[in-house]
């Protein structure tokens, strides 16, 4: 029953993640005056389908993906109308394919929000210094709020993690905002913690309560003005941290654990949902929930791509149009749009391939 409720789950997730997505074009689309012929959710044979005004709402059977088809979505010889997405000018169909990933970080701000009002958070300020440690030795004082790591500003205690990890154990400088509010900068060597595997300062950071989490006697609680300021930026780390390591998958030098196709998000959120549940069903929605925001970043960072067959390679070409003020040759996009079609469907196989010797064999 745990897994059909994980796999439900997961569906429902996607499900979630493709209709901001779509929406995104949707909205944007009606909003200019072009004909939004579908809004499907899913893909392959329809189930359902109603009609309301001028656009069909369905929904079809494989529950991965979705889309928003618009006339003059697809070259069919006709002439197009004023309806059509055609013809629209440069900056209006840049605003209708863009939405779509816009959407995606949208979500995930909200959901990174609705989670740090709820939970606790850990910020780039020092709590207490691990003894005989690198911060101990080289004089970090509780108090202390980390600003920079090697030129790179510190807004969240997550950035400072990913900065420590991508640096892989070299030596850092650090700039430091002081107690007494005055700058000072070190030079340290982090060094490896055995258990986590992983390179740290030797630091506890200091923990704030959400707004509505319960308040633990020590404890600061989060103003609403943090709390947009933690979730905006944790949204943009998981952007920055995706668009790196797509860039790693799209040139197939990333490691096998960094990716994942539909098994390894079924397995993520099964394992995160059982977790979770350990605790209470707050704790597992919450697990969900963060899992929901990292993939909503990602499906946004994936589509900016300047793949042909992805959102970021229509507005590739609208840039193209916009710089040669005449659209790219329709054979030629025809053939750049196969092409991109292709890359990705093989990159499917390619993660799909991983999945199921990871998870299967």
């Amino acid at each position: 029953m745990r897994n059909i409720s994980s796999l439900l789950i997961t569906i429902l997730l996607l499900g979630v993640l493709v209709v901001a997505h779509e929406f995104g074009h949707f909205i944007v689309a009606k909003k200019s005056g072009i004909w939004v012929q579908e809004f499907a959710v899913g893909m392959g044979p329809k189930i359902t389908s109603v009609t309301k005004g001028d656009t069909e709402y369905s929904l079809r059977a494989i529950p991965l993906g979705g889309f928003c088809r618009m006339e003059g979505d697809s070259e069919d010889g006709s002439s197009p109308s004023s309806t059509s997405f055609l013809t629209k000018s440069v900056g209006v169909r840049f605003a209708v394919m863009f939405a779509g990933p816009m959407m995606n970080f949208i979500l995930a701000f909200v959901m990174i929000f609705g989670l740090t009002c709820t939970s606790y958070t850990a910020t780039p300020e020092i709590r207490a210094i691990i003894p005989e440690s690198a911060a101990a030795e080289c004089g970090l004082q509780p108090g202390d709020t980390i600003r920079k790591i090697n030129g790179k500003t510190i807004h969240i205690y997550d950035e400072l993690s990913y900065l420590l990890m991508d640096n892989k154990g070299d030596p850092i400088d650090l700039e430091v905002i002081g107690k007494n509010g005055m700058l000072y900068r070190y030079e340290l060597q982090p060094r490896l913690d055995e258990a986590s595997g992983r390179y740290l300062i030797g630091f506890n950071p200091n923990v704030v309560t959400g707004l509505f989490a319960e308040p633990v006697e020590g404890y600061e609680k989060m103003t609403i003005g943090e709390t947009v300021h933690y979730s905006l930026f944790s949204m943009i780390n998981y952007v920055k941290m995706t668009a790196e390591g797509l860039v790693r998958v799209f040139t197939f030098t990333a490691e096998k654990d960094e990716y994942g196709g539909p098994i390894a998000i079924f397995k993520t959120v099964e394992t995160s949902y059982e977790a979770g549940l350990e605790y209470s069903l707050m704790a597992a929605i919450q697990n969900v929930v963060y899992i929901g925001a990292v993939l909503s970043a990602n499906l946004g960072v994936l589509n900016l791509f300047p793949i042909p067959g992805l959102d970021g390679g229509k507005i590739l070409f609208l840039l193209y149009e916009a710089v040669r003020r005449k659209p790219l040759d329709p054979e030629t996009e025809g053939k750049l749009q196969f092409l991109g079609f292709m890359f990705i469907m093989g990159l499917m196989v390619y993660v799909l391939f991983g999945d199921i010797m990871k998870f299967i064999i």
